[in-house]
Parts: C-alpha cells; sequence; structure tokens
C-alpha cells in the first residue's frame, strides 16, 4: 500500500514568509491520521528558518534533526546547510534509504531538498510539496495575483482550496510565520 500524506506550501512576500501543511496521513484508501503535524520553524543565531516534509515522518524528522546539525555547522546560512544536506543525504550509507521530501525557506530563499541530491530554488516565492502540491500553488498564485499581503493568510487559504479539492489533503492546517 502506498503512504500518501501531506500538502505542503510555503509564501515569501516583502520581508515576511509563512508555510503550513494540512494533518491527513493516507494509507491507500484509508485516512489513518487527521492532526499530523508537518512543519516546524528552526530558531537559532538570530534566524528563523521554516520547513515542512512530505513522505515517511520518521525518514523526514531524522532528515530535520541532520539539517539543523548543517544549520549549526554552517553558521546558519540556509543555502550552505541545504547544500550540505543533500550531499549527506545522496551519499551517506544510511541517509540515502529515507523517503522523504523537504522543503525549506526563509525571508529571502526558498529550497526543494530530496534524496537524490536534488536542490531546487524557485523561480517566485511559492514553494509546495506533497500529494496536494499543484492545488495549493495554482491557490497562492492566484491569490499573489489578487494583492494580499499576508503570506500567512495567502498559504491558510490555499491550503483550505486544496483540501477541497484533493482528497490527500485535509482541513487541518498548521501554518507558521517569520515576520
Amino acid at each position: 500500500m502506498t503512504v500518501r500524506s501531506t500538502t505542503i506550501l510555503g509564501v515569501r512576500l516583502k520581508n515576511s514568509a509563512a508555510m503550513g501543511g494540512d494533518g491527513q496521513v493516507t494509507l491507500g484508501d484509508m485516512a489513518l491520521k487527521q492532526k499530523a503535524v508537518k512543519v516546524r520553524k528552526f530558531e537559532g543565531d538570530k534566524r528563523l528558518i521554516l520547513g515542512g516534509f512530505a513522505g515517511a515522518a520518521a525518514d523526514a524528522l531524522t532528515l530535520f534533526g541532520k539539517f539543523e546539525e548543517k544549520l549549526e555547522e554552517y553558521n546558519w546560512q540556509l543555502q550552505r546547510a541545504v547544500v550540505e544536506l543533500a550531499k549527506e543525504w545522496r551519499t551517506d550509507k544510511y541517509l540515502r534509504n529515507l523517503d522523504a521530501l523537504l522543503a525549506l525557506m526563509d525571508k529571502e530563499h526558498s529550497y526543494l531538498v530530496s534524496g537524490d541530491g536534488n536542490v531546487i530554488e524557485p523561480d517566485g516565492s511559492v514553494i509546495s510539496i506533497g500529494s496536494g502540491a499543484g492545488y495549493a500553488q495554482a491557490a497562492a498564485e492566484a491569490l499573489l495575483s489578487c494583492k494580499i499581503n499576508s503570506p500567512k493568510e495567502i498559504v491558510k487559504r490555499s491550503l483550505e482550496i486544496a483540501a477541497d479539492i484533493c482528497i490527500y489533503t485535509n482541513h487541518h492546517i498548521t501554518v507558521m510565520e517569520l515576520k
């Protein structure tokens, strides 16, 4: 059976950013959990970074731990920590078997990181992963064109729209913000 879970969406706008995710975890045709929290805030060295994951929760939490180590090792430089995490994830015998996709962002940059060594910095201010990613991203882009000025509001509304459309996304939404 395939575990499907998560819609994660991040939006950067002006000097703030927000990331949110839904709470549903699905195994096959059954929703197993409704209130999972799949986003977190990393705080240190007067810097704030948001992270979200899609995939196996235990694997993602392991990777979040590794990412936090990289942040500390590289003085909270997001880009450097992301690249070093991707290199270790791809080359380490244990880590390369972890099944997750990470979305990481601060107020200036957003990155998608995968276990095959990919680090992608999207062109725009929206980042999205998971089963409902396309729905949430389309909604966020539309709301951005409507001149809504709050990344938190855009993330919340977009995830609600995705939950209305995607059967693997629910309305139990967690949103974190950087101001």
